[in-house]
């Protein structure tokens, strides 16, 4: 765990940061250019690089994904294990290609760090650059972007974090949903960061816990092609509106926004790298786009501005 003088210099930075973002933060109704794991397209994914290259190419938001070691500390990653595609051993040798060998909800979080993810090249991003790099605690994560956004001279970035839960997964993979989520919420209190932060999933029963217990906390329902559902369906199920919208790009149609911003539900689609798909949904009139190269679609599109201006 970190030692008492962390923790106390971690409260004087964000309570430093906390009034000089105050104003940005309350009056940012910009297109949410959110960067998808960071920058994922560039940078190793879920790493504090990645996140850090989001902020420099002007994502309002980052998204990324978060998982629970065996010590009950919340640590950025994908899935709850060591990915053999993006990880490797202490002497870069490579490793099985089987969740259960490197369980991180089974391992510690100095077991985690001892592997690293960012050196490796990734096969779907072979331009990708390469860092050491071990996967980072949240609250490290959010302390290094604050002090970045601040170096930059930007506004302070909102963030979007996605509980990875699953029922099958319970007790295998992570805890409970409701400790997962309560944990998560432990360190976006210690950060200072609630108001700017929305959680989402696809396991309807966080977003129903977060409903139920906080529902002051801005929350996202993550939706797949291949579920093959309804945005009623989706609704039915879920039993309420959630602030967000946020299904696969191809899913969106003039009819679902339509829909969806009468009931005042933000649609941001996921995952977009592509210029030209990006700007048909602008023009639909998506509130904002997920995607794994910032650095390629703010420059081509601009602020993608809801109000239509740059």
């Amino acid at each position: 765990m970190p030692k008492l003088g962390f923790w106390i210099s971690l409260m004087a930075f964000f309570f430093i940061t906390q009034s000089c973002g105050n104003a940005s933060t309350k009056a940012n109704q910009k297109f949410d250019w959110q960067g998808h794991r960071g920058a994922r397209g560039q940078v190793p994914e879920n790493s504090i690089p990645s996140l850090q290259r989001a902020l420099q190419d002007g994502v309002q938001t980052l998204e990324f994904d978060v998982v629970i070691t065996q010590d009950s500390l919340v640590i950025l990653s994908h899935e709850p294990w060591l990915n053999a595609q993006i990880c490797q051993d202490s002497s870069g040798g490579n490793l099985e290609d089987k969740p259960e060998a490197y369980n991180i909800f089974k391992m510690t979080l100095a077991e985690v760090q001892q592997f690293d993810c960012g050196l490796k090249t990734h096969p779907d991003f072979p331009a990708q650059e390469k860092y050491s790099v071990q996967k980072p605690t949240l609250i490290d994560a959010i302390q290094a972007c604050e002090e970045a956004a601040v170096m930059m001279n930007r506004d302070l970035p909102k963030y979007n974090i996605e509980i990875k839960s699953r029922p099958e997964w319970e007790g295998v993979f992570h805890p409970g949903y409701r400790v997962y989520t309560e944990l998560v919420l432990e360190v976006l209190k210690l950060a200072q960061i609630e108001e700017r932060t929305t959680l989402q999933s696809f396991d309807e029963r966080v977003l129903q816990y977060l409903k139920g217990q906080y529902p002051e906390q801005k929350i996202s329902l993550l939706v797949a092609a291949d579920e093959n559902k309804t945005v009623a369906e989706k609704i039915d199920a879920l039993g309420f509106y959630p602030d967000v919208y946020s299904c696969e790009a191809s899913l969106v149609t003039q009819d679902m926004l339509t829909s969806l911003h009468a009931q005042k539900v933000e649609v941001i689609p996921w995952t977009v790298n592509e210029i030209e798909e990006a700007k048909r949904l602008i023009d639909l009139g998506v509130d904002g786009i997920i995607t794994d190269y910032p650095g390629r679609l703010i420059p081509a599109l601009g602020s993608g501005s809801l109000s239509g201006e740059e």
